[in-house]
């Protein structure tokens, strides 16, 4: 999970980790001119990162600028794992796939095969009903950025497998979802992060071109830039490439499939073909695609952090003191990843790492672009210890808690396991007692606290996690 641009606990609180990673602001860059760290430099800091701060497995970073690529690699693809880790080395990409989806879309309109402001029912099943607000449509550029006003996740995900959870929800289920929805404002109106929107429009993109999804970003962008390694199916070979993924805590985990989720977050690639990329968005090599990737560019709308703008998929980050840095990040439940440009010094960097920790590498890929500062390391955990779980006692907590405008924390049970879930989150976190009306999680760095009166249910509860507190109340029993 990342953080929304204004961090709030409701977004902290995703302790599922997402198909695809969430917009994260950028640190202050600096004002005075900045040289771009030197291998070494990067080196050191990729070393006290995993071996110091035991914060990632492996990271793999690439530099391209006017001088050619570099790349600098640090760690391991597996603890234990003698294997290389370089260039080569295939990560998930998570949410920088979107940038991919936004791509095709431009590329499309480009060929007149689309337009930005069709809607997206189009390009649906006959008969799908897309919901509708003051008589306005979405359309495919409401969705390419994050402004159709479709939530961040559907609340029909119930996944079977937690450890591989987009992988059984089907595109029926997806349609149906859409189906049932009202959208609670205007579109267009505000900007909501939708992994859900980005899938909708990888799934619309596709059928207009009469195409799987994969199939359709070879074709249209991965087979013309010669980005070979950058697929959502392995091959053998690849397969044999690729770094495992791992938890927060370090601990490996298992790949994630997202057929209906496509277009948000399925890709696979390594920091070669990363590079290929940037360094056709930054005009290093001639491609037909140099249209639609600056009309890709052109497209611009708010989001609440007023030095950050969305383009179709790419987010674009006025640094004080310099000029805009464009950029995506990504996460899956093992990988974090980092891709972003300058234009004016023509600088682009990906960082690719197989642990899903929650700084991940965008700190990383800021300083190498901006100078920004590093992240500093998180702190120790607090030890917790669970007392007795008293069933009786926990009914009095179980509810809906309003969290923010468009977010609540449910509160269940399930025999004597208590349990948190965040809307829009794919799964319930357990929760543990550590006093009468004090809870903590395992799965995020999260404490809950429950006010009540005696012999009153629960009216409210405040969440502390990483340093945000947000006091929620308690809206509907259960």
């Amino acid at each position: 999970m990342r953080r929304l641009i204004a961090l709030t606990a409701a977004a902290a609180l995703a302790m599922c980790a997402e198909a695809t990673a969430q917009p994260a602001p950028a640190p202050p860059a600096a004002v005075a001119p900045w040289t771009t760290p030197s291998n070494e430099d990067v080196r050191r800091i990729l070393a006290e990162r995993i071996d110091a701060q035991h914060d990632g497995v492996g990271i793999v970073v690439g530099v391209i600028d006017a001088h050619g690529r570099r790349y600098v690699a640090y760690g391991a693809r597996d603890k234990g794992d003698t294997g290389p880790l370089d260039e080569t080395t295939m990560f998930e990409i998570g949410s920088m796939t979107k940038v991919f989806t936004s791509l095709v879309l431009s590329e499309m309109v480009a060929d007149h095969e689309v337009a930005l402001d069709d809607p997206v029912a189009k390009f649906l099943p006959p008969g799908t009903r897309v919901p509708e607000r003051g008589g306005r449509q979405i359309t495919l550029v409401d969705l390419s950025t994050h402004t159709s006003g479709l939530p961040r996740m559907p609340n029909n995900f119930h996944p079977k497998d937690p450890t591989n959870p987009y992988a059984d929800y089907s595109e029926d289920q997806f349609l149906a979802f859409l189906a049932s929805y009202t959208l609670p404002r205007d579109i267009g109106a505000q900007y909501e992060y939708s992994n859900y929107g980005a899938g909708l429009l990888g799934q619309a993109l596709a059928r207009r071109a009469g195409l799987g999804y994969e199939e359709l970003v070879k074709r249209r962008i991965t087979r013309p830039l010669g980005m070979a390694d950058t697929t959502v199916t392995l091959s053998p070979q690849l397969q044999a490439r690729l770094a495992r993924g791992h938890d927060a805590k370090l601990q490996p985990v298992a790949n994630w499939d997202l057929p209906a989720f496509a277009g948000a977050g399925a890709l696979r690639s390594d920091a070669k073909d990363v590079l290929t990329f940037l360094g056709a968005e930054l005009g290093y090599v001639k491609t037909p695609l140099a249209g639609p990737m600056q009309a890709q560019l052109a497209v611009r709308r708010p989001t609440p952090n007023p030095a950050l703008t969305v383009s179709l998929a790419w987010h674009i980050l006025a640094a004080p003191g310099r000029d805009a840095v464009i950029w995506h990040n990504g996460g899956t439940g093992g990988y974090r990843t980092f891709m972003g440009f300058d234009p004016k010094t023509r600088v682009g960097v990906v960082v690719l790492t197989n642990a899903a920790t929650p700084r991940g590498g965008d700190d990383i890929g800021f300083h190498i672009l901006t100078g920004a500062p590093l992240a500093p390391p998180n702190p120790p955990p607090v030890e917790h210890h669970a007392i007795a779980f008293d069933a009786k006692t926990f009914d009095a907590l179980v509810g809906v808690y309003k969290l923010a405008p468009n977010a609540t924390l449910t509160i269940s049970r399930q025999g004597d396991h208590g349990f948190a879930q965040v809307s829009g989150q794919p799964q319930a976190a357990e929760i543990f007692p550590e006093a009468e009306d004090n809870y903590f999680m395992t799965a995020a760095p999260a404490v809950l606290t429950f006010e009540r009166k005696p012999g009153e249910p629960a009216s409210a509860v405040v969440l502390r996690l990483n340093g945000a507190i947000v006091s929620a109340q308690r809206i509907a029993a259960p």
